[in-house]
């Protein structure tokens, strides 16, 4: 366990009661991988072609939903890495928003024809595909994100669009490009994701987090434990404070928003979240607005 976070006695408010009191989220998030197609510059798990990919694995992820909805967690996210490099991705999904809604994060790079059609079942599940999109022109966006990130979105998107799916579109920048008013280039990014099919209130904005690679190239915002909503998220190597916390630095884990390294069963990690919660303040986590 992490020295950072500390020991804390199991307690004994439920998974139910925190979410409704809004000190905790009702997600759980899997990390199903960690190896990427790409090697964004702010990435916080340092993910590329080559990195050790802590695979998650199907079998494990449906039995953590299982769980999930029997313990009273409401949706799952499943991140990376980039989860749509696992081939059998479409069918686990699928089985994960049998039992909850899902919202699966992606580069949306591998949006091809042939996975489309793989991924049409989804349009009659609660299933929602999240994408990264951060400049509305492609020097810019590609530049952080990597080569033809930018054509690769804008051809991938109306494809999920048309197929029935639901798809939201993720901004991330610097915090001081984010104000109460949009900038020119956001106003342009809206049109842009308009005319792919998202909606506006299918688009989020969030500051880049000075963790993993982005520490290392000196961007983004230094965010403690009490700037990222408490949302349990596990990995292959643990269960972390928020997905935004199972960072890779240098090569290595962090691990200071370690929840516990035991996964199983997963009331565990829930118990010791909970304990670490005891006095929180709800809405406290929100003064980033990191999501």
């Amino acid at each position: 366990m992490s020295a950072a976070i500390g020991e804390h006695p199991h307690s004994p408010a439920t998974l139910a009661g925190a979410v409704a009191a809004g000190r905790m989220s009702g997600r759980l998030w899997l990390y199903a991988n960690y190896h990427c197609n790409l090697a964004c510059t702010y990435c916080l798990t340092e993910s590329a072609p080559g990195v050790p990919r802590r695979l998650l694995g199907g079998d494990r992820m449906r039995a953590l939903a299982d769980e999930a909805a029997t313990l009273g967690f409401t949706a799952i996210g499943v991140t990376g890495g980039e989860p749509f490099l696992l081939p059998d991705l479409p069918e686990v999904v699928a089985d994960l928003a049998a039992r909850l809604p899902v919202v699966v994060l992606s580069n949306a790079t591998l949006f091809t024809p042939a996975l489309v059609e793989r991924l049409r079942p989804w349009a009659d599940l609660p299933v929602t595909v999240q994408v990264s999109l951060d400049r509305p022109d492609p020097v810019d966006n590609d530049a952080m994100r990597g080569p033809h990130n930018f054509r690769k979105v804008v051809e991938g998107v109306p494809l999920l669009v048309e197929a029935g799916i639901r798809v939201r579109v993720a901004t991330t920048l610097e915090l001081d490009e984010i104000g109460p008013e949009p900038t020119a280039d956001q106003e342009r990014l809206c049109v842009l994701h308009r005319a792919l099919g998202v909606a506006d209130e299918d688009h989020v904005i969030r500051p880049i987090v000075r963790r993993g690679r982005a520490a290392t190239q000196g961007l983004g915002v230094v965010a403690a434990r009490d700037d990222l909503e408490p949302e349990l998220t596990v990995t292959a190597d643990g269960a972390f404070w928020s997905p935004f916390a199972p960072t890779v630095t240098g090569g290595r884990l962090d691990i200071d928003l370690l929840v516990s390294r035991s996964t199983t069963p997963l009331e565990l990690p829930v118990s010791r979240m909970l304990g670490f919660l005891e006095g929180r303040s709800p809405g406290h986590d929100t003064t980033l607005g990191i999501r």
